[in-house]
């Protein structure tokens, strides 16, 4: 009986792509890192940043200091992204420049904590920082997908790492939630009358995301290692001086960026999944305002946040099954045409159950289209070249969620309301899918077979 159990289990595993130690380890940084990107970036900071730390400035200047910092924050990690990418494949170091970069996020999202009212100063700093350690370590830990798995199982990998992270994430979120709103059940005083936000429990929610971040990137730590990094060590290469470093990393680049027609079909899913991965995004960005403007509640808003995250784990799960069975770039368009589907039903959201309705759509697909995204993509990455490869994937990604938002924003200024104008996102996904198309999967992965021999 005992056997047969651990069959089951060791079958299970497989078929989810978490079959061995390395592969969970992997997953694990998704459940990790995520406890930052809902706590942190998405639910509560943000709140946070413009009603306590942003207590005193003129009325909308917190917000817009709040979009700026993450704007800024976001194009600096985008932008030295591929040179970093370059710079770690060169020496050897994509395990030892993700672990520094989650080691600087997860050192200021602690750090938070210390942000007071009034103090926006340093709250845009301190998040700053955060940001840039966790998108810097994000393009890492992508390009070790094809180091702790075999290119059949890397679909179901990427997806049960998206699955794992909806859970954490979600999982940490509830327990802030509940410590907002019960703090003397912890042991903890409640908030001030300027607003429940300026309490011990809200700061206490920070340090758990950072100290969730760091036990569960501690599994990683031991058991995944990078057979490129250690062959390029093996050469005996030399970090050097700090110049000659990224000079050398610049060379790398400006000559990974004349191989671009070598790479048509890489560099064209790039472009496609910046397209539509923009609409995925602004989705994201755009689901608070949405909110308000029929009316839902922050506690709504958050509750249907909490919703997707724990909705998102089964679907996310599921598409790495699909994906096995009928294949990654067939499931991912399934997902893009759902995604175009949503959009169109957006324009008709009017009550609260909408709302909520259109979310779980959201969840259905999201996670799944954005883990197929990650492992096509690493199809097509030539051997040797994973981190500097994943830093463009990466620019894409971190710029998702710019385009949608400042084409509703210009529609909006003709006084069209944002319920009509989110129809915009439908041309991006559709965009996205008519590029996606042009991508020749065989070609583009012979390519980087012929690129790394």
């Amino acid at each position: 009986m005992h056997a047969d159990s651990t069959g089951r289990v060791g079958r299970m595993l497989d078929a989810i792509g978490l079959d061995t130690p390395a592969a969970r380890a992997w997953a694990m940084y998704d459940w990790a890192n995520s406890a930052y990107a809902t706590t942190v970036a998405a639910a509560v900071f943000p709140i946070y940043f413009v009603r306590v730390a942003g207590a005193g400035l003129p009325e909308g200047r917190a917000y817009t200091i709040w979009t700026l910092t993450n704007g800024l924050a976001l194009a600096v990690s985008a932008l030295m992204g591929p040179l970093l990418g370059a710079v770690a494949d060169r020496l050897g170091m994509t395990r030892r420049f993700l672990f520094g970069f989650a080691a600087l996020g997860i050192g200021t999202s602690a750090l938070l904590a210390l942000v007071g009212q009034g103090e926006w100063r340093l709250g845009a700093f301190l998040f700053s920082l955060s940001l840039i350690g966790f998108s810097s370590a994000n393009v890492f830990y992508d390009a070790l997908l094809t180091s702790v798995t075999t290119p059949d199982k890397s679909d179901r990998l990427s997806a049960a790492g998206y699955a794992m992270g909806y859970l954490g994430g979600g999982l940490l979120l509830v327990l802030n939630v509940l410590m907002l709103r019960f703090p003397q059940a912890f042991g903890l005083a409640a908030g001030t009358a300027a607003g429940a936000l300026d309490a011990p429990a809200t700061r206490w929610g920070f340090v758990a995301a950072a100290v969730w971040w760091f036990i569960f990137t501690l599994p990683m730590w031991r058991t995944v290692r990078s057979p490129e990094d250690d062959a390029v060590r093996a050469t005996g290469a030399q970090p050097g001086s700090i110049g000659g470093v990224v000079g050398g990393g610049l060379r790398q680049l400006a000559a990974t960026l004349r191989t671009a027609p070598r790479h048509r079909d890489l560099f064209l899913f790039l472009v496609a999944f910046w397209l539509f991965s923009d609409g995925i995004g602004t989705f994201q960005k755009q689901a608070a305002a949405y909110g308000s403007e029929i009316g839902l509640s922050a506690i709504g808003i958050i509750g249907a946040l909490v919703m997707t995250q724990f909705a998102g784990v089964p679907f996310s799960f599921a598409f790495g099954l699909l994906a096995r069975r009928i294949g990654a770039r067939r499931s991912l368009f399934i997902g893009l045409w759902a995604f175009t589907l949503i959009s169109l039903l957006a324009r008709f959201v009017t009550l609260s159950w909408h709302f909520y309705a259109l979310a779980f759509g959201v969840a259905m697909v999201q996670g799944g289209t954005q883990a197929l995204s990650r492992s096509l993509f690493a199809s097509l990455v030539p051997h040797g070249k994973s981190a500097e490869f994943f830093a463009f994937f990466s620019v894409s990604s971190k710029f998702a969620g710019v385009l949608g938002p400042l084409l509703i924003g210009l529609i909006s200024l003709t006084g069209v309301a944002a319920r009509e104008s989110i129809v915009v996102l439908v041309v991006l996904f559709l965009a996205g899918i008519a590029v996606l198309t042009r991508v020749d999967f065989a070609r583009g992965r012979q390519a980087a077979l012929d690129a790394a021999s």
